[in-house]
């Protein structure tokens, strides 16, 4: 897999009536397909679609559910020639999307929820998105401690190197498999901090890094009022904007974002700055 002059971005779209940013607005499938032609306009590089909410105590929602969900929105999508990946952790839903026409596989559980999920993808040609994970919303809270060598970097190094080695047994090549260090999931504010400021740690592991930092809760607890009340989803986007620059010099391979337009914009001034040569002398 060939790294990019750029990060790539991936905007999302939630399919889903709860989601924790913007749980509603995009729930059916009009308004979903108008999102993604949206978000495609304003510069994304992939669409992520969702049908199952994954913030903090969220349930689970039933197999068909989540299928009627995403199914339709995928393929109208696909149908515009978007690359177009699907946020799921079951091996059915998975199935279902790339016959739908998705080229990626985001598995925010890393194939720990349903191990099928890497045949799935081994026997296709998509890519594997294996994220960081230790329990379901509902209760990932209690898995947040990091007491081991390393703390919460040495921990997630290990446990996603255990999910690299799990892709690779079921078939599915290097070349096609991504990482992502799991922001907010069974992680505290201080270790969502720990894991950006050592995203190195996690590269060493030799597979591309997606980073998905858009609108979760440590930002909104940095940003946090007088009163200590968090700063609501929709307005934590100028703090990830600004940590969009310092992921790109870290190599990252992709952006997942709800503000594609506000991630494009800031990737475009980190180019310019980035290629200006120096002064003649």
């Amino acid at each position: 897999m060939s790294r990019p002059a750029r990060p790539l971005v991936m905007g999302i779209v939630n399919v889903t009536p709860d989601s924790f940013s913007d749980g509603g607005l995009y729930a059916d499938t009009a308004s979903a397909l108008a999102h993604g032609r949206t978000l495609l306009d304003q510069g994304a590089d992939i669409l992520d679609v969702g049908g199952e909410s994954t913030r903090p105590g969220a349930t689970r929602p039933l197999v068909a559910e989540e299928l009627d969900r995403v199914v339709p929105v995928i393929s109208g999508l696909a149908g515009l020639g978007a690359v177009v990946s699907v946020d799921t952790m079951r091996s059915e839903v998975a199935a279902a999307a790339l016959e739908a026409g998705a080229r990626i596989v985001n598995d925010v559980s890393g194939g720990l929820a349903d191990p099928a999920v890497l045949d799935v993808v081994a026997d296709s040609d998509a890519t594997y998105v294996a994220m960081h994970w230790r329990a379901h919303s509902d209760r990932m809270a209690d898995f947040a401690t990091y007491d081991g060598p390393g703390g919460v970097v040495g921990a997630v190094v290990a446990e996603l190197g255990e999910r690299l080695e799990a892709a690779r047994a079921a078939g599915i090549d290097d070349d096609r498999i991504v990482l992502d260090p799991g922001l907010g999931f069974a992680k505290r504010g201080e270790h969502n901090w720990q894991l950006l400021a050592h995203l190195d740690a996690v590269a060493a592991l030799g597979r591309p890094l997606l980073v998905g930092a858009s609108r979760k809760s440590f930002l909104g607890t940095l940003l946090a009022g007088p009163d200590g009340t968090p700063r609501p989803p929709a307005e934590r986007e100028h703090a990830h904007a600004a940590l969009v620059p310092l992921l790109a010099d870290q190599g990252v391979w992709c952006l997942r974002v709800h503000d594609v337009r506000a991630t494009c914009d800031a990737l475009a001034a980190w180019q310019a700055f980035r290629s200006t040569p120096a002064p003649q002398e």
